[in-house]
């Protein structure tokens, strides 16, 4: 699967949950039936369809949530959009994790 963050549109998703990225991360790929590729580096990233796969940014030490899932799409926006939306119901039915949309967000 291609992971090019330099030629992706992005989606973001927020948790306002204290949810260390490793956890976030294995979640991610529980639900999503895919497997956190690159996890000993400091861009672990979680395929989610060809071309489309879910990255963490997590707060600095210290500072309190929120937790960001950044959905990136080789395809464009609409494509990201879509599989952060569900990513969003599919973490909503398995997870307690408090998470909103901020697809204002630009890239």
């Amino acid at each position: 699967m291609s992971t090019s963050p330099t030629e992706s549109a992005v989606a973001t998703l927020v948790a306002q949950d204290a949810v260390d990225k490793l956890t976030a991360l294995r979640t991610i790929a529980r639900v999503a039936a895919s497997t956190v590729q690159s996890p000993a580096t400091a861009r672990p990233t979680v395929p989610l369809a060809d071309g489309v796969w879910a990255q963490i940014d997590i707060p600095k030490f210290g500072e309190p949530p929120p937790l960001v899932i950044d959905v990136h799409a080789v395809a464009g926006r609409d494509v990201a959009l879509r599989h952060a939306l569900a990513l969003l119901d599919q973490l909503r039915a398995t997870t307690e994790w408090d998470l909103a949309t901020d697809f204002d967000r630009v890239y």
